[in-house]
């Protein structure tokens, strides 16, 4: 398999695995918002498991999407423009006194 091909299938399982920590984390806030005590009612005090576990999936979220989009930013080693400048002129050189 070539590096290509393996590493694209890399990124969609990224994605993939980015969609669906997202979409955990927006149930566990859906949970914490719809909270219900024993009797019914809504509770919002009852519920902040829920919100913990939502702002930690979110973040996972956010760290797989950083790793994903920053493989896309990558720059390929084999295209560096390597930049040399020029030698300085006589007039512009320090001085070199041999005499020491």
């Amino acid at each position: 398999m070539s590096f290509a091909r393996k590493n694209s299938i890399q990124v969609f399982g990224s994605i993939v695995l980015m969609t669906a920590v997202g979409a955990m984390a927006a149930w566990q806030f859906y949970r914490y918002v719809t909270f219900s005590n024993p009797s019914g009612m809504l509770d919002v005090e009852g519920g902040s498991i829920h919100l913990l576990f939502a702002i930690t999936l979110a973040g996972f979220a956010c760290v797989i999407a950083f790793l994903v989009f920053s493989v896309f930013l990558r720059h390929d080693t084999d295209d560096e423009l390597h930049i040399i400048s020029a030698p300085l002129p006589r007039h512009l050189r320090p001085e070199v006194n041999s005499n020491e």
